[in-house]
This record gives C-alpha cells, structure tokens and sequence, in this order.
C-alpha cells in the first residue's frame, strides 16, 4: 500500500523530525518596475541582437521602417547584429565589436532557437543557455543600455513533415516546440526579476499559425520550420510594437460641426486653409508621421496582423457632409469614392495605395529594403564568416596544430581584410540611411471631398 507524504512523516521518529533544519528566513521580496517600452531619443542607437533569424534583415528592417515614418524628424540609428546559427555564447564572443561598439540606448534579444540543440528537453544545455543569457544580459548593463530580451520563435513541425520529409525526427518534432516554450518562459521570469521588457514572439506565431490551419491545413509562415518568412517576420515585429511601443496614430483629422460652424481639429499634425460646406470640403494637412508601409513581399503578415489598423492608423472623419457619395483627392490626385456615412464613420487612409504619403513611405521603404540587402545582410555574413574563422582557429589552438603561428598570423590578415569590408559596408549603410532621412520628411497634403452623386430620391 502507498503511503501519503504525511503518512510517511507521521511514522518518522520525532528525533528525525527534529534534527529537520529550519528553512532560511528570507528578505521581503520588492519585485523591481518593469520597462513598459523602448524610449528613443534623437541620435539613439537600436541593435538588434540575435542569431540567423534577426540575420535575415525582416522584422529588424520592419521595425526600422516604422520608426523611419512614425517619428522622421528623429534621427536613429540601427545595427543588426544576427549571425546565422549563434547561441549566447557566440553572442559574446563578438559582444564589443557587435553591440558595444555602436553605444547602444536599447538592445533587443532574439536568440534561443539553437541554444536548445534542436531535441527534447536537457538539463545540461538548458543550464548552458541560462548561463549564456544571463552574461549577455549583464554585458548589456554593463555598457549602460537597456536590454529587451524576446522569447524564441516557432518551430514548425508540421511545416517540416510536410516539406522536409526525409529529415523529420520525432523528437525533434514531438518536443521542440514545447522547448522554445519553457525557454521563453524562463527568459520571461529573468526579464521580471531584472525589471527588463520583454517580448512575447512565441504566442503571436503560434496562434496565428492555429488559426489560418483551421482554413489550410498546409498553412505556415516558417517553411522550414525555423527560419519566419516575410509573413511571420511582420507578426514578430507587430510583438515587438505590441509589447514595447506606445501605440500611436499616423494622423486624425475631424471634421465636426462646432457652434454651428464646420471646424477641423487634427491629432498629430496640423491643418491650415480649411474650408466646408454641405458638400465639399477642402484643407492642407501636414501630418508628423507618415503611414507604416512595407514591402510587398510583406502584405500577407501585413493583412493578416490588422497592422495597418493597429499600428498605422491614419484616419479622416467628416460629419458635415450632406447625403450622397464623395471623391476624395489629395494633392489633385484622385484616391477613392465614399458616402457621407462613410465618412461620418471614419475613413482609413494607412492601407490606401493611391495616396501620396502611401507612395512616399513606399520609397522609404524600398530605400531601407535596398539598406538591409546591399549593405546589411552582406554585413552580417562578413561575421558568419569571422564565427568561422575564429572557431577553425580555436581547434588548431586546443590541438596545438604544428603551424599554429601560421594559422594565427593568416587569421590576422585575414580579420583585418573583414573589418575593412565591415567598415566599407556600414558607409554603404549610412549613405543609404541618408536618403532615407530625406525622403522621410512629411509634406503638407491638399485635401479635397467633392460631391460626386447625390442620393437618388425614392419614390
């Protein structure tokens, strides 16, 4: 027969009990205030820490765009620094030269998918991961920058069995998953503890892949199972804005009736020769933001995360309008057809293609796409490559190879040809970055809301 716990203790003698030591008597715990969001300031630095994921240039280049437009009369400044297949203890090896160096005001942290050794749970590599994380962490504060560690992202399996069939292992695929979870979840408790931000990637992929599953079964955003493609990249980004940045308008412009008389007000911007009547409307508005728009490759995350709406809202509200259908131009240009109830509603603007400062942060986006895949990713592969070079140089060192002075003078020359190509490529960088804060600035826009048909009489 089974005993109980307290069983098992009622049939101890008293003298064990009493040889028991006394649990330690703890201090009150204060549990420190959390960092609610990321605060930059003009001439701020942002790096993006992280492995092959942040190496891809996606979300990191997604949230760039949104702050190019979002805030364009601030110049800040943003370093990947993702290298293909890191773990935290490869983070560190390059942590000056890196983070360090760029003097950052926030470090983010995506790292964890190959901490966990791609199998089931193991107390040793989860050990090793602790270990690794918490150094990078108190690297960070070290050098008196904010870190916002991330949870690990998705693992596909599903999308593994269905497209990578014959390396499909079943513990890999049964556990890993689950894993990334308790990583994140430990990494989650860490950022508490330490009063950090922190971002939740794991829950958004997951759910998300759940529900388009209930429509496709075949559905994923993480082909390989790993690597997010463009759609799961705009839903980590929308977690990192949900998480870490005060939500925030484009612009909302109304129009109301005020003692009698149409009168404009305007969130974030400002509106001048503003005239109304009962069937047109007329005002030059100069927003301080423009629309967040990415690239095309990006409009099915884009679509399916709402992002426009939650993160870009640019809205035009007119009650004044007598019944009947409107055409709305801006700058001349016409960008649509609404009804007065339309407008009287709300109409959104963010998502409008035809609209000039939709084309404008178009451009912005394209010149940063440009920035990631000519300056930036060939960056991050001139550290893939360093990673090599230093782990080759590491095994001819612990087996104290014949030509090791040999091999240690080739790294030399061979580092110091990388760090000129990295330096080549961060001018390469700024130089597009340039554009980029030229062709980010707000213009003023001339509205125009024109009768087009009025409302057919019923008989």
């Amino acid at each position: 027969m089974k005993r109980t716990l307290l069983l098992s203790l009622a049939l101890l003698p008293l003298t064990a009990l009493a040889q028991t030591p006394a649990a330690p008597v703890l201090p009150p715990y204060e549990p420190k205030p959390i960092v609610d969001h990321i605060e930059l300031k003009d001439g701020d630095t942002l790096v993006f820490l992280g492995d092959s994921i942040t190496h891809q240039c996606l979300y990191t280049q997604y949230i760039e765009d949104y702050y190019y437009t979002r805030f364009p009369k601030m110049r800040l400044h943003f370093h990947n620094s993702g290298v293909g297949g890191d773990r935290a203890s490869d983070a560190l090896q390059r942590f000056d030269e890196d983070v360090a160096a760029y003097k950052p005001k926030v470090v983010t942290i995506l790292l964890g998918m190959n901490d966990g050794s791609y199998t089931q749970y193991d107390q040793a590599v989860f050990d090793t991961y602790q270990a690794g994380m918490n150094t990078v962490l108190d690297r960070i504060k070290e050098i008196g920058a904010t870190a916002v560690p991330m949870t690990p992202t998705m693992h596909d399996s599903r999308a593994r069995r269905l497209f990578q069939p014959a390396k499909v292992s079943d513990v890999r695929e049964t556990y890993y998953n689950g894993v990334l979870a308790l990583y994140g979840a430990w990494l989650q408790e860490q950022a508490e503890v330490r009063g950090l931000g922190f971002v939740d990637m794991y829950s958004p992929l997951n759910t998300l892949t759940l529900q388009q599953r209930a429509k496709d079964p075949k559905w994923t955003m993480i082909r390989d199972a790993v690597h997010p493609g463009p759609t799961g990249q705009v839903v980590m980004a929308c977690a990192i804005l949900a998480d870490m940045v005060p939500r925030s308008s484009v612009s909302q412009t109304t129009i109301t009736e005020r003692a009698g008389k149409p009168a404009i007000t305007v969130g974030n911007g400002k509106a001048t020769d503003f005239s109304a009547s009962a069937d047109k409307v007329a005002f030059t508005l100069e927003a301080n933001a423009l629309p967040w728009v990415l690239p095309e490759d990006a409009a099915e995350g884009y679509k399916l995360a709402a992002a426009g709406h939650r993160y870009s809202n640019e809205r035009l509200t007119v009650q004044t309008l007598k019944a009947g259908k409107y055409e709305l131009k801006i700058d001349g240009q016409s960008v649509g057809s609404y009804t007065a109830e339309q407008f009287a509603r709300g109409v959104e603007l963010e998502a409008n293609a035809k609209t000039p400062q939709y084309q404008q942060a178009l451009q912005v986006a394209l010149l940063n796409q440009k920035r990631n895949n000519e300056a930036y990713h060939p960056l991050r592969d001139q550290y893939g490559q360093l990673k090599g070079q230093r782990r080759a140089l590491l095994l001819a060192t612990d087996a104290k190879a014949p030509d090791l002075d040999a091999k240690k003078a080739a790294f030399e020359t061979w580092y110091a040809g990388q760090k000129a190509k990295v330096a080549e490529l961060l001018a390469k960088a700024k130089a597009i970055e340039d554009e980029i804060y030229q062709a980010n600035q707000p213009k003023p826009r001339h509205y125009e809301i024109t009768l087009a048909a009025a409302p057919v009489a019923k008989k």
